[in-house]
């Protein structure tokens, strides 16, 4: 059984950093790109970041790129998100999703396998 676990939300001030860990168990990791999605109040989810362990392929949506930095530990089965600079428009549940293939891409319905979310406030 496929199973993402996110951890690392929390509040921060506007301009602060946090680090978003993804915990994948019950796959073999590096044929599983991951990706990470966000929805804040009353809009749509939206995809954030993904990575394939399989070839170090990377992608961010363009309101994240030079701020968020996503990375694999394949020994550990998890993905990082690292967010810095973070602004009130960031604040939203995160999540890591998964799916079996080859590249990443930030559309939803290749994903499979979702966690279960994690917070994420700013403060202005």
């Amino acid at each position: 059984e496929v199973q993402l676990v996110e951890s690392g939300g929390g509040l921060v001030q506007t301009g602060g950093s946090l680090r978003l860990s993804c915990k994948a168990s019950g796959v073999v990791f590096e044929d599983y790109p991951i990706g990470w999605f966000r929805q804040a109040p009353g809009k749509e989810r939206e995809g954030v970041s993904c990575i394939s362990s399989a070839n170090s392929l990377t992608y961010y949506t363009d309101s994240v790129k030079g701020r968020f930095t996503i990375s694999s530990d394949n020994a550990k089965n998890t993905v990082y998100l690292q967010m810095d600079r973070l602004k009130p428009e960031d604040a939203a549940v995160y999540y890591c999703a998964a799916f079996r293939g080859l590249g990443c891409n930030l559309i939803e319905r290749y994903y499979d396998y979702w966690g279960q979310g994690t917070q994420v406030t700013v403060s202005s």
